[in-house]
């Protein structure tokens, strides 16, 4: 049984692009097509609020999916994720028109420098008054590479070792400052202790930065640390760094292993997993009536096209599926080459197949489709009954997926919130001003991490 004093986070998985993470969530005729303008983000970050979530949270990629068929073409002709706004400027145009709701977006360790990163992300903080999170990602394909001066993307475990040294330099230099060391005595003209400000010199394998940082601590210590790596070597680094996992459970028991296994990355990198949330994503279609919800998914379903999942498949996948026979089943080695390991081997373990083929990839990952996560479809009561029965045993809350925007979000705002709160399993009013506070993390003092050294060998160990 759910205990009473728990309560579930939910956090919006947003795009700043032309659709949400469904493709063809534009081509829905409620769906409005200002998503350049800092109003239509606004008006589903108030709406958000007024639903109590605990955050907002940007995916994002650093290319357009261009990889099926070597053109971008169909892409653009389609409206694939064909728009990519930067979304830290989004961020915070919707932080203006609120005052609790946190807010993250995604930064690649692969393509952008520590210091960068850093200053970054700690200045958000303090202009949001402690609400920001970073989604720390490693980036996925050669598009990505060349449109940063490379010719192809780093292998997939090499990018988690960068990771962690990147991980190393920016937690070193958000301590450089300690929480007191600002003193702003205007009469001694004192204004900061330079015992309190220290400076990095890390010197790693990948990275060296000197600091200290330029940016004081916010008012919850730094941003809250996201991570969705759920491969072996992501889990691990997940388990040493992340503080929000977003996970992909294909459905609830095999969401309740993968539940204790990120739990146990964390205890195994000398953590405590309960300051570890994780969160599975989930699609979401709520209406008035049961019927009313399943003509309401049939519609949404029928707005995609089987170009929606292959551009997008060939994105995660690293991999031309254009070029390839539809019936070929991959080699051993093509498999190894593949980018994103944990959807590969998801759909390998769904086939019952060692080597898939494109039909399988396509028809059992249902990239593109509102089949690719877990769906709640109902009335109200019917909703919350399925998400109460995940957050007992398999879940500390929800990254909810909208099908269209921004109605999904006020769609589950006004029907299915109410009743999670009648329930007791999701707050009625914020506790606290940070993001931490709303979602019941500790706030971290400077310098209480492990030293790199010692927390490499918890992450190898």
């Amino acid at each position: 049984m759910t205990k009473p004093d728990r309560q579930m986070s939910l956090i919006a998985f947003m795009q700043a692009q032309n659709c949400s993470n469904y493709a063809g969530s534009w081509r829905h005729l409620a769906s409005t097509p200002d998503f350049m303008a800092p109003e239509y983000y606004q008006r589903i970050a108030r709406t958000l609020e007024d639903g109590k979530f605990d955050m907002a949270f940007f995916d994002d990629r650093l290319a357009m999916p261009d990889i099926y068929g070597a053109s971008h073409r169909a892409t653009v002709e389609n409206g694939v994720r064909a728009v990519k706004l930067d979304p830290t400027p989004v961020l915070m145009a919707m932080a203006c028109a609120t005052t609790h709701l946190g807010l993250g977006a995604t930064y690649s360790t692969t393509y952008y420098e520590p210091y960068h990163v850093a200053r970054l992300f700690a200045t958000l903080d303090l202009m949001t008054k402690g609400r920001v999170a970073w989604n720390i990602v490693t980036s996925l394909n050669d598009s990505e590479a060349e449109n940063f001066g490379r010719t192809e993307h780093l292998e997939h475990d090499l990018r988690y070792d960068r990771a962690d040294e990147f991980m190393e330099a920016v937690m070193g230099l958000w301590d450089s400052w300690e929480d007191d060391a600002l003193v702003i005595d205007k009469q001694s003209g004192r204004f900061a202790d330079p015992d309190k400000v220290h400076r990095l010199d890390y010197k790693g394998q990948y990275f060296q930065t000197r600091g200290p940082l330029t940016v004081p601590r916010s008012g919850q210590g730094h941003p809250v640390l996201l991570q969705a790596g759920s491969s072996g070597r992501g889990q691990r680094f997940a388990g040493r760094w992340a503080e929000l996992v977003f996970a992909g459970y294909p459905n609830r028991e095999l969401g309740r292993k993968q539940y204790e296994s990120l739990r146990g990355a964390a205890e195994a990198a000398g953590r405590n997993p309960d300051d570890v949330k994780i969160a599975p994503a989930v699609n979401v279609v709520v209406a008035e009536s049961s019927d009313a919800a399943q003509e309401k998914r049939a519609y949404l379903e029928s707005l995609s096209k089987p170009i929606d999942g292959l551009t997008l498949l060939c994105e995660v996948m690293n991999v031309d599926f254009g070029a390839r026979d539809y019936d070929a089943p991959f080699s051993d080695e093509e498999l190894a080459a593949v980018s994103w390991h944990s959807y590969r081997d998801r759909v390998i373990a769904k086939s019952g197949k060692k080597n898939p083929s494109v039909r399988d990839f396509v028809e059992v990952s249902g990239r593109g489709t509102l089949k690719e996560a877990p769906m709640f479809c109902g009335d109200p009561m019917q909703v919350a009954d399925q998400m109460e029965e995940w957050f007992s045993d398999a879940c500390d809350g929800f990254v909810i997926m909208a099908p269209e925007t921004p109605g999904s979000y006020e769609d589950f705002v006004r029907l299915v919130v109410p009743e999670l709160q009648r329930r007791g399993l999701h707050r009625k009013e914020y506790d606290g001003a940070t993001l931490r506070d709303t979602l019941g993390l500790k706030r971290p003092r400077a310098g209480e991490r492990p030293s790199p050294a010692d927390a490499r060998v918890l992450s190898n160990g």
